[in-house]
C-alpha cells in the first residue's frame, strides 16, 4: 500500500481525468469482439477468472508507490500524491517530518531495488529469460518511463507485479488504474498489453516469512521474559493499514458478499489465522498459543469518516490491564519495512508498548526473503504456464484469488470507476 505516513492514499489521492469510461456502444463492441478486458493478452481478454492458457510474456513490471530519496524531494513527493486536493504545502510539511527524521529518504525505493535484484537473480537460476522493468505511481522512476522503456526494447506483453498483497481500492484496483493512465500517457495503447498475478495475500511465498516470524518472536519472548506464560501474558497483534469502511466494504467482487469489511478484512483474518496455525503446528502445543487481533494503522482522513479500528496503539494501550506482559507486533498488510512500518509500529507502537512496561517485538516483513521472492515468480509462472487453478496454492479458502478482476471490483465511492487494465469493467 502507500508509503505515506498519517496521510493515505484512498483517502486523500485524486485520481485525475486521463479517460473516460467506456461508452456503452464501445461495451457491446467488446463484447462482441470478446475483448471484455481493456489491454488484457489474448488469454485474459475475455475475463475469465483464472487464465488457464499459457501465455508468452516478454517482460515482469514491478509496479510500487514510490518514495523520497532525499530532503528536496519530500515536498515534491508529496504534491504528487495529493495532486488534485489543493492541499497547502503548510499541511504537507505536517507530514513530512517523518520522512525529515530519515533523511528525507523512504526506505520504499531501495527496498525496490533489492526486490527487483533478488527477482532477476531468481529468474537466472531457474534459467527463464525475462526482464524486470520498475515503475512508481509517486516519484521516479516512474510508471510511464517503465512503459516507454518496454517499448524501447520491443516488449509487448507485459505481466504486473503490485507491491501489495491484498483486495482493496488503493492496493489492487488503484495499481490497475495507474497502468491504463500509463498507457495513455505513452501513447501505447493498443501497443502494450498489461495483465497482473493475482493478489498474493495467501500464497505460501507470502506468509510463509509472517509464519518464521511469528515463531521466533515467540522464542524471542520466552528467553527474554523468564517465566512468562505465553498463552496468557502475550498478545498477537496483526497489523494493517487502515482504511475507509466505504472502501472496505467494497474491496472484493461485489456477488463474494464479504459484508463489513469486505474481502480487505476478511483476508487479512484469514491470513492471521493461517499463521497462527503453522506456528501452533510447530510448537510442543498449539493449546499454549496466545490469543490474537486484528488492529489498523495509519489512519487519516477527517474524524467524522470511519475507518476501520481499532488503532494498533489504542489496543496496546489497554493490554497491561488484561494481564499483557509483552506483544508480537506482525505487519501482515506489508511487503517491506517501509515508512508506515518503520515509523508507525517501529516508533509510534513500539513506544506505546514500551509506556505500558510491555515487551514488545516487531515481526519482519518478506522484504527479499527466499519464499516471498520465489513465490513472486511462480506467480508469474502460472500465467506463463496457464497453470490449472486446481494446481495453483492458496493456505485460505478464499483463495487462489483471480487474475482478472471482476466487474465492480473495490469501488472508490469518492472517485468513481475510472478505466483499468487486468479486470472486467466498470
Amino acid at each position: 500500500m502507500s508509503d505515506l505516513p498519517g496521510v493515505a492514499d484512498t483517502a486523500i489521492t485524486a485520481a485525475p481525468a486521463f479517460a473516460t469510461a467506456q461508452t456503452p456502444a464501445e461495451a457491446v463492441e467488446a463484447e462482441q469482439s470478446g475483448e471484455l478486458v481493456r489491454g488484457a493478452t489474448a488469454a485474459a481478454a475475455s475475463g475469465p477468472e483464472h487464465v488457464e492458457v499459457p501465455t508468452a510474456y516478454d517482460a515482469i513490471l514491478l509496479a510500487s508507490f514510490g518514495g523520497p530519496e532525499g530532503q528536496d524531494d519530500v515536498i515534491p513527493f508529496l504534491r504528487n500524491v495529493t495532486r488534485g486536493r489543493g492541499i497547502p504545502d503548510e499541511r504537507l510539511e505536517e507530514v513530512a517530518h517523518h520522512y525529515r527524521a530519515f533523511g528525507g529518504v523512504s526506505p520504499i525505493n531501495e527496498q525496490n531495488r533489492e526486490l527487483k535484484a533478488a527477482l532477476e537473480a531468481e529468474l537466472a537460476s531457474r534459467g527463464i529469460d525475462l526482464p524486470v522493468l520498475w515503475g512508481n505511481r509517486n516519484w521516479a522512476p516512474y510508471l510511464p518511463a517503465a512503459l516507454t522503456e518496454a517499448h524501447e526494447r520491443g516488449f509487448t506483453k507485459i505481466i504486473a507485479i503490485g507491491t501489495s498483497a491484498y483486495s482493496s481500492y488503493s492496493s489492487c484496483r488503484q495499481y490497475r488504474e495507474d497502468y491504463a493512465k500509463a498507457l495513455d500517457e505513452t501513447g501505447l495503447n493498443g501497443v502494450l498489453q498489461i495483465d497482473k498475478v493475482r493478489q498474493f495475500f495467501d500464497h505460501p511465498g507470502f506468509v510463509s516469512p509472517f509464519i518464521d516470524g511469528v515463531a521466533a518472536a515467540f522464542d524471542e519472548i520466552e528467553q527474554a521474559v523468564p517465566g512468562i506464560d505465553l498463552a496468557a501474558e502475550v498478545e498477537v497483534l496483526f497489523s494493517t493499514h487502515s482504511i475507509p469502511m466505504a472502501d472496505a466494504d467494497r474491496s472484493g467482487p461485489p456477488e463474494r458478499g464479504f459484508g463489513e469489511g469486505g474481502a480487505y478484512e476478511a483476508q487479512h483474518r484469514a491470513v492471521a489465522e493461517v499463521v497462527m496455525a503453522a506456528v501452533g503446528a510447530g510448537r510442543a502445543s498449539a493449546a499454549a498459543l496466545p490469543e490474537w487481533q486484528l488492529v489498523f494503522q495509519s489512519r487519516s482522513g477527517p474524524p467524522t469518516q470511519p475507518w476501520l479500528e481499532p488503532d494498533v496503539n489504542d489496543v496496546i494501550a489497554e493490554l497491561p490491564a488484561c494481564g499483557i506482559r509483552a506483544v508480537v507486533i506482525v505487519p501482515l498488510g506489508f511487503v517491506s519495512d517501509h515508512m508506515e512500518v518503520k515509523w508507525d509500529l517501529d516508533r509510534e507502537a513500539t513506544d506505546t508498548a514500551a509506556d505500558n512496561d510491555l515487551y514488545s517485538v516487531r515481526v519482519p516483513t518478506p522484504g527479499v526473503h527466499r519464499e516471498y521472492v520465489s513465490g513472486l515468480i511462480d506467480l508469474v509462472l502460472e500465467r506463463v504456464n496457464g497453470v490449472p487453478t486446481a494446481e495453483r496454492p492458496a493456505l485460505t479458502a478464499l483463495g487462489p484469488w483471480y487474475d482478472v478482476c471482476r466487474s465492480g471490483c473495490c469501488e472508490n465511492v469518492r472517485l468513481g470507476f475510472k478505466p483499468a487494465l487486468a479486470g472486467l469493467t466498470p
